[in-house]
Protein backbone atom coordinates (compact mmCIF):
# COMPACT_ATOMS: atom_id res chain seq x y z
CA UNK A 1 0.00 0.00 0.00
CA UNK A 2 1.41 3.33 -0.78
CA UNK A 3 2.12 5.97 1.97
CA UNK A 4 -1.50 7.62 3.11
CA UNK A 5 -1.63 10.90 4.99
CA UNK A 6 -4.33 13.44 5.57
CA UNK A 7 -3.79 16.88 4.35
CA UNK A 8 -3.55 18.19 7.81
CA UNK A 9 -0.48 15.11 8.18
CA UNK A 10 1.05 15.63 5.01
CA UNK A 11 1.20 19.60 5.73
CA UNK A 12 2.94 18.80 9.13
CA UNK A 13 4.85 15.92 7.66
CA UNK A 14 6.70 18.90 5.44
CA UNK A 15 6.89 21.08 8.19
CA UNK A 16 8.67 19.17 10.13
CA UNK A 17 11.38 17.52 7.98
CA UNK A 18 11.82 21.10 6.02
CA UNK A 19 12.28 22.74 9.80
CA UNK A 20 14.89 19.91 10.44
CA UNK A 21 16.95 20.57 7.22
CA UNK A 22 17.35 23.68 7.79
CA UNK A 23 18.25 23.91 11.23
CA UNK A 24 20.86 20.61 10.40
CA UNK A 25 21.69 21.20 6.58
CA UNK A 26 25.65 20.53 6.44
CA UNK A 27 27.84 22.77 4.97
CA UNK A 28 28.79 21.47 1.42
CA UNK A 29 30.97 22.66 -0.61
CA UNK A 30 27.83 22.88 -3.48
CA UNK A 31 25.67 24.35 -1.11
CA UNK A 32 24.74 28.19 -0.63
CA UNK A 33 24.29 28.43 2.58
CA UNK A 34 22.18 31.29 4.02
CA UNK A 35 24.01 34.27 6.65
CA UNK A 36 23.29 33.67 10.07
CA UNK A 37 20.73 34.67 11.41
CA UNK A 38 18.40 34.73 7.64
CA UNK A 39 15.96 32.70 6.70
CA UNK A 40 17.20 30.33 3.73
CA UNK A 41 16.75 31.37 0.31
CA UNK A 42 16.86 29.41 -2.76
CA UNK A 43 16.58 32.48 -4.46
CA UNK A 44 20.16 32.73 -3.37
CA UNK A 45 21.37 29.70 -4.69
CA UNK A 46 19.26 30.42 -7.91
CA UNK A 47 21.25 33.87 -8.23
CA UNK A 48 24.58 32.05 -7.70
CA UNK A 49 24.90 30.42 -10.85
CA UNK A 50 24.48 27.17 -8.81
CA UNK A 51 23.12 25.08 -11.42
CA UNK A 52 26.72 24.52 -12.05
CA UNK A 53 27.92 23.65 -8.81
CA UNK A 54 24.94 21.25 -8.16
CA UNK A 55 25.44 19.46 -11.60
CA UNK A 56 28.92 18.82 -11.35
CA UNK A 57 27.95 17.99 -7.02
CA UNK A 58 25.45 14.84 -8.24
CA UNK A 59 27.77 13.54 -11.38
CA UNK A 60 30.64 13.29 -9.16
CA UNK A 61 28.51 11.94 -6.09
CA UNK A 62 27.19 8.81 -8.25
CA UNK A 63 28.18 5.89 -6.09
CA UNK A 64 30.30 7.97 -4.54
CA UNK A 65 31.04 8.79 -0.60
CA UNK A 66 30.03 12.31 -0.15
CA UNK A 67 33.93 12.19 1.80
CA UNK A 68 35.35 11.03 -0.87
CA UNK A 69 33.66 13.54 -3.31
CA UNK A 70 35.14 16.95 -1.93
CA UNK A 71 38.25 17.28 -2.39
CA UNK A 72 37.66 16.17 -5.88
CA UNK A 73 34.99 19.08 -6.29
CA UNK A 74 36.88 21.65 -5.01
CA UNK A 75 39.98 21.14 -7.14
CA UNK A 76 37.76 20.42 -10.16
CA UNK A 77 35.98 23.58 -9.46
CA UNK A 78 39.23 25.51 -9.29
CA UNK A 79 40.53 24.63 -12.23
CA UNK A 80 36.85 24.90 -14.19
CA UNK A 81 34.27 26.97 -12.39
CA UNK A 82 31.46 27.42 -14.76
CA UNK A 83 30.36 25.34 -17.98
CA UNK A 84 32.14 27.43 -19.64
CA UNK A 85 35.13 26.53 -18.34
CA UNK A 86 34.28 23.14 -18.81
CA UNK A 87 33.35 23.13 -22.25
CA UNK A 88 36.33 24.97 -23.66
CA UNK A 89 38.89 22.55 -21.94
CA UNK A 90 40.26 19.58 -23.62
CA UNK A 91 39.08 16.10 -22.26
CA UNK A 92 42.68 15.15 -21.94
CA UNK A 93 43.18 17.95 -18.97
CA UNK A 94 39.12 16.76 -17.70
CA UNK A 95 40.28 13.51 -17.10
CA UNK A 96 43.31 14.79 -15.65
CA UNK A 97 41.58 16.80 -12.44
CA UNK A 98 39.05 13.47 -12.42
CA UNK A 99 41.72 10.88 -11.68
CA UNK A 100 41.61 9.34 -8.92
CA UNK A 101 37.58 9.42 -8.91
CA UNK A 102 36.67 6.34 -10.96
CA UNK A 103 33.91 5.75 -13.51
CA UNK A 104 35.27 7.86 -16.34
CA UNK A 105 32.43 7.97 -18.48
CA UNK A 106 31.03 10.36 -16.04
CA UNK A 107 33.97 12.65 -16.44
CA UNK A 108 33.69 12.67 -20.54
CA UNK A 109 29.91 13.12 -20.52
CA UNK A 110 29.87 16.06 -18.21
CA UNK A 111 32.65 17.56 -20.75
CA UNK A 112 30.11 16.36 -23.65
CA UNK A 113 27.28 17.72 -22.02
CA UNK A 114 28.93 21.19 -20.97
CA UNK A 115 29.34 21.90 -24.37
CA UNK A 116 25.88 21.12 -25.46
CA UNK A 117 24.98 23.50 -22.57
CA UNK A 118 27.10 25.98 -23.83
CA UNK A 119 26.59 25.53 -27.61
CA UNK A 120 22.51 25.17 -26.72
CA UNK A 121 21.57 26.91 -23.45
CA UNK A 122 23.85 29.68 -23.19
CA UNK A 123 25.48 28.08 -20.43
CA UNK A 124 23.23 27.46 -18.12
CA UNK A 125 21.73 23.87 -17.60
CA UNK A 126 18.81 24.00 -19.30
CA UNK A 127 15.17 24.65 -17.10
CA UNK A 128 13.02 21.57 -18.89
CA UNK A 129 12.75 17.62 -17.81
CA UNK A 130 13.03 16.99 -21.45
CA UNK A 131 15.97 19.27 -22.69
CA UNK A 132 17.87 18.46 -19.62
CA UNK A 133 17.52 14.27 -20.27
CA UNK A 134 18.69 15.33 -23.93
CA UNK A 135 22.12 16.19 -22.89
CA UNK A 136 25.12 13.25 -22.39
CA UNK A 137 25.03 11.37 -18.83
CA UNK A 138 21.70 12.98 -17.74
CA UNK A 139 19.39 10.10 -16.77
CA UNK A 140 15.71 10.44 -14.86
CA UNK A 141 17.49 11.18 -11.53
CA UNK A 142 19.77 13.53 -12.89
CA UNK A 143 17.54 15.74 -14.44
CA UNK A 144 14.93 15.57 -11.40
CA UNK A 145 17.96 16.59 -8.60
CA UNK A 146 19.57 19.32 -10.98
CA UNK A 147 15.98 21.08 -12.02
CA UNK A 148 14.86 20.91 -8.06
CA UNK A 149 17.56 21.86 -6.52
CA UNK A 150 18.57 24.38 -8.98
CA UNK A 151 15.24 25.48 -9.86
CA UNK A 152 12.96 24.04 -7.54
CA UNK A 153 11.36 22.29 -10.27
CA UNK A 154 8.65 19.96 -8.73
CA UNK A 155 10.24 16.81 -9.17
CA UNK A 156 10.73 14.37 -6.72
CA UNK A 157 14.17 12.76 -6.78
CA UNK A 158 15.00 8.93 -5.45
CA UNK A 159 18.16 7.46 -4.76
CA UNK A 160 19.44 4.92 -2.26
CA UNK A 161 19.02 7.40 0.13
CA UNK A 162 15.46 8.01 -0.20
CA UNK A 163 14.67 4.79 -1.09
CA UNK A 164 15.52 3.68 2.09
CA UNK A 165 13.25 6.65 4.28
CA UNK A 166 10.49 5.96 1.83
CA UNK A 167 10.61 2.40 2.76
CA UNK A 168 10.69 2.88 6.63
CA UNK A 169 7.94 4.95 6.20
CA UNK A 170 5.62 3.00 4.28
CA UNK A 171 7.24 -0.40 6.09
CA UNK A 172 7.93 -1.70 2.36
CA UNK A 173 8.82 -5.33 2.41
CA UNK A 174 11.60 -7.21 0.06
CA UNK A 175 13.79 -5.74 -2.78
CA UNK A 176 13.28 -1.91 -3.02
CA UNK A 177 15.13 -1.83 -6.70
CA UNK A 178 12.51 -4.20 -8.00
CA UNK A 179 11.05 -2.29 -10.75
CA UNK A 180 6.95 -2.13 -8.99
CA UNK A 181 8.37 -1.51 -5.37
CA UNK A 182 10.59 1.04 -6.83
CA UNK A 183 7.88 3.24 -8.99
CA UNK A 184 5.79 2.78 -5.58
CA UNK A 185 8.43 4.53 -4.15
CA UNK A 186 8.65 7.12 -6.47
CA UNK A 187 5.12 7.74 -6.46
CA UNK A 188 5.45 8.37 -2.72
CA UNK A 189 7.94 10.71 -3.39
CA UNK A 190 6.32 12.56 -5.34
CA UNK A 191 3.20 12.69 -3.62
CA UNK A 192 5.13 13.74 -0.32
CA UNK A 193 7.49 16.64 -2.14
CA UNK A 194 6.76 19.86 -1.15
CA UNK A 195 6.01 21.74 -4.66
CA UNK A 196 7.30 25.38 -3.14
CA UNK A 197 10.90 24.22 -1.87
CA UNK A 198 11.22 21.27 -3.93
CA UNK A 199 14.81 21.48 -3.76
CA UNK A 200 15.16 21.47 0.11
CA UNK A 201 12.74 18.85 0.12
CA UNK A 202 14.91 16.66 -2.01
CA UNK A 203 17.94 17.39 -0.07
CA UNK A 204 16.42 16.65 2.96
CA UNK A 205 15.07 13.44 2.04
CA UNK A 206 18.92 12.59 1.25
CA UNK A 207 20.09 13.95 4.23
CA UNK A 208 17.87 12.43 6.08
CA UNK A 209 18.79 8.87 4.73
CA UNK A 210 22.44 9.99 5.07
CA UNK A 211 22.38 10.57 8.50
CA UNK A 212 19.88 9.67 10.60
CA UNK A 213 17.85 6.72 8.51
CA UNK A 214 21.15 4.89 8.19
CA UNK A 215 21.54 1.66 6.68
CA UNK A 216 22.23 0.01 10.33
CA UNK A 217 21.20 1.69 13.47
CA UNK A 218 18.42 4.26 12.51
CA UNK A 219 18.64 6.46 15.14
CA UNK A 220 15.01 6.79 15.40
CA UNK A 221 14.91 9.26 18.46
CA UNK A 222 16.16 12.00 16.89
CA UNK A 223 14.43 11.82 13.65
CA UNK A 224 12.10 14.40 12.67
CA UNK A 225 9.30 12.08 10.86
CA UNK A 226 9.39 9.36 13.78
CA UNK A 227 5.89 9.97 14.47
CA UNK A 228 5.25 9.06 11.06
CA UNK A 229 7.38 5.98 10.11
CA UNK A 230 5.21 2.74 9.69
CA UNK A 231 8.31 0.59 10.31
CA UNK A 232 9.31 2.07 14.07
CA UNK A 233 5.64 1.88 14.70
CA UNK A 234 6.27 -2.17 13.95
CA UNK A 235 9.26 -2.41 15.45
CA UNK A 236 10.93 -2.98 11.61
CA UNK A 237 13.46 -0.82 11.49
CA UNK A 238 16.50 -2.74 11.71
CA UNK A 239 14.38 -5.18 9.22
CA UNK A 240 13.65 -2.94 6.87
CA UNK A 241 14.83 -2.27 4.25
CA UNK A 242 15.97 -6.33 3.26
CA UNK A 243 19.82 -6.85 3.05
CA UNK A 244 20.67 -7.26 -0.92
CA UNK A 245 21.87 -10.29 -2.20
CA UNK A 246 25.83 -8.93 -2.90
CA UNK A 247 27.38 -10.29 -6.12
CA UNK A 248 30.15 -13.21 -5.44
CA UNK A 249 33.25 -11.46 -5.42
CA UNK A 250 35.54 -12.64 -9.05
CA UNK A 251 39.09 -13.13 -8.62
CA UNK A 252 41.20 -11.24 -11.14
CA UNK A 253 44.89 -10.91 -12.10
CA UNK A 254 46.31 -8.60 -13.87
CA UNK A 255 50.18 -8.24 -14.90
CA UNK A 256 51.66 -5.45 -15.97
CA UNK A 257 54.77 -4.39 -17.55
CA UNK A 258 56.63 -1.04 -16.39
CA UNK A 259 59.23 -0.31 -19.37
CA UNK A 260 61.47 2.06 -18.77
CA UNK A 261 64.61 3.35 -20.46
CA UNK A 262 68.16 5.25 -19.61
CA UNK A 263 66.36 8.59 -18.70
CA UNK A 264 63.88 6.79 -16.64
CA UNK A 265 61.21 7.08 -19.46
CA UNK A 266 58.14 4.76 -19.29
CA UNK A 267 55.87 3.77 -22.10
CA UNK A 268 52.20 3.97 -21.35
CA UNK A 269 49.56 2.87 -23.88
CA UNK A 270 46.08 2.84 -24.91
CA UNK A 271 43.76 0.65 -26.63
CA UNK A 272 40.24 1.29 -25.85
CA UNK A 273 39.88 -1.98 -27.20
CA UNK A 274 41.70 -4.05 -25.53
CA UNK A 275 39.90 -6.91 -22.88
CA UNK A 276 41.34 -4.81 -20.38
CA UNK A 277 40.86 -1.33 -21.26
CA UNK A 278 37.48 -0.82 -18.78
CA UNK A 279 39.99 -1.96 -15.68
CA UNK A 280 42.18 1.20 -16.80
CA UNK A 281 39.31 3.36 -17.50
CA UNK A 282 40.42 3.80 -21.29
CA UNK A 283 43.04 6.24 -20.24
CA UNK A 284 46.80 6.06 -20.72
CA UNK A 285 48.24 2.94 -18.86
CA UNK A 286 50.79 0.35 -18.65
CA UNK A 287 51.39 -2.55 -20.92
CA UNK A 288 49.01 -4.98 -19.24
CA UNK A 289 47.18 -8.47 -19.45
CA UNK A 290 44.82 -10.72 -17.71
CA UNK A 291 46.73 -13.53 -16.31
CA UNK A 292 46.02 -17.02 -15.36
CA UNK A 293 49.01 -19.54 -14.53
CA UNK A 294 52.87 -18.28 -15.48
CA UNK A 295 52.10 -14.16 -15.16
CA UNK A 296 55.78 -13.37 -16.54
CA UNK A 297 55.01 -15.74 -19.28
CA UNK A 298 51.68 -14.82 -20.01
CA UNK A 299 53.25 -10.49 -19.70
CA UNK A 300 55.95 -11.18 -22.18
CA UNK A 301 53.85 -13.12 -24.98
CA UNK A 302 51.47 -10.03 -24.13
CA UNK A 303 54.04 -7.42 -25.10
CA UNK A 304 55.43 -9.43 -28.04
CA UNK A 305 51.98 -9.50 -29.97
CA UNK A 306 50.84 -6.02 -28.80
CA UNK A 307 53.80 -3.80 -29.04
CA UNK A 308 56.65 -6.26 -30.77
CA UNK A 309 58.71 -5.65 -27.45
CA UNK A 310 60.80 -9.33 -27.01
CA UNK A 311 61.67 -9.27 -23.34
CA UNK A 312 63.38 -12.52 -21.73
CA UNK A 313 63.08 -11.62 -18.31
CA UNK A 314 60.88 -9.47 -16.42
CA UNK A 315 61.67 -8.39 -12.71
CA UNK A 316 58.71 -9.01 -10.59
CA UNK A 317 58.03 -6.39 -7.79
CA UNK A 318 55.19 -6.03 -5.07
CA UNK A 319 51.75 -6.60 -5.86
CA UNK A 320 49.04 -4.66 -5.44
CA UNK A 321 45.42 -4.55 -4.68
CA UNK A 322 42.63 -3.10 -6.48
CA UNK A 323 38.69 -3.70 -6.21
CA UNK A 324 35.97 -2.32 -8.65
CA UNK A 325 32.66 -3.50 -8.03
CA UNK A 326 32.70 -7.30 -7.63
CA UNK A 327 35.98 -7.72 -9.14
CA UNK A 328 38.95 -8.07 -7.04
CA UNK A 329 41.80 -7.66 -8.74
CA UNK A 330 45.28 -8.38 -7.98
CA UNK A 331 47.96 -5.94 -9.80
CA UNK A 332 51.32 -8.02 -10.82
CA UNK A 333 54.13 -5.14 -11.74
CA UNK A 334 56.99 -6.27 -13.64
CA UNK A 335 59.58 -3.93 -14.53
CA UNK A 336 62.42 -4.56 -17.31
CA UNK A 337 65.02 -2.33 -18.71
CA UNK A 338 65.13 -1.30 -22.44
CA UNK A 339 67.25 0.99 -24.43
CA UNK A 340 64.31 2.14 -26.46
CA UNK A 341 60.67 2.23 -25.36
CA UNK A 342 58.19 0.86 -28.43
CA UNK A 343 57.10 3.54 -30.40
CA UNK A 344 53.80 4.05 -32.25
CA UNK A 345 50.35 6.01 -32.45
CA UNK A 346 49.06 4.49 -29.31
CA UNK A 347 52.33 4.51 -27.54
CA UNK A 348 53.58 7.60 -25.01
CA UNK A 349 56.95 7.74 -23.54
CA UNK A 350 56.82 9.95 -20.08
CA UNK A 351 59.01 9.92 -17.26
CA UNK A 352 58.09 8.02 -14.08
CA UNK A 353 57.54 10.97 -11.79
CA UNK A 354 55.72 12.77 -14.00
CA UNK A 355 52.68 10.67 -14.43
CA UNK A 356 50.58 13.16 -12.49
CA UNK A 357 50.25 14.86 -15.65
CA UNK A 358 48.74 12.29 -17.14
CA UNK A 359 45.31 11.29 -17.02
CA UNK A 360 45.30 7.66 -15.32
CA UNK A 361 43.31 5.65 -13.46
CA UNK A 362 44.24 4.59 -9.44
CA UNK A 363 44.70 0.91 -10.93
CA UNK A 364 47.88 2.30 -12.84
CA UNK A 365 48.93 4.50 -10.09
CA UNK A 366 48.98 1.97 -7.75
CA UNK A 367 51.63 -0.02 -10.20
CA UNK A 368 53.77 3.57 -10.38
CA UNK A 369 53.20 3.43 -6.84
CA UNK A 370 54.87 0.23 -6.63
CA UNK A 371 57.77 1.03 -8.82
CA UNK A 372 58.46 3.96 -7.12
CA UNK A 373 58.61 2.35 -3.68
CA UNK A 374 60.94 -0.27 -5.01
CA UNK A 375 63.06 2.71 -6.80
CA UNK A 376 63.32 4.48 -3.20
CA UNK A 377 64.02 0.74 -1.11
CA UNK A 378 66.90 0.45 -3.90
CA UNK A 379 68.76 3.62 -2.58
CA UNK A 380 68.48 2.76 0.89
CA UNK A 381 69.83 -0.32 0.41
CA UNK A 382 72.59 1.01 -1.45
CA UNK A 383 73.12 3.59 0.72
CA UNK A 384 73.23 1.08 4.00
CA UNK A 385 75.90 -0.87 2.15
CA UNK A 386 78.39 1.70 1.45
CA UNK A 387 78.28 2.87 4.86
CA UNK A 388 78.74 -0.33 6.44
Amino acid sequence: MPIVLSPRQLAAFRRELLKWFRSHRRALPWRVLPAAGRKPSRAAAKRDGNSYRIWLSEVMLQQTRISAVIPYYERFMSQFPTAQALAAAREHDVLRYWAGLGYYSRARNLHRAAREIVKRHGGEFPRTHPEALALPGVGTYMAAAVLSMAYDAPHAVVDGNVARVLARLGAVRGDLRAPRTWKRLAADAQMLLAPESAGDWNESMMELGETICTTRNPRCEVCPLARFCEARARGLQNKIPAARRKRAPVLVKIAAAVLLDHQRRTALVKDPGAHDAALFSRMWQFPAAQVTHDPEAELRSHLAATLGVQIDALMPLPAAHHAVTFRNITLLPFLARLENLPAGPRVRAIPLEELAKVPISSATRKIAAAVLRAFRAAVVNAAEKRSS
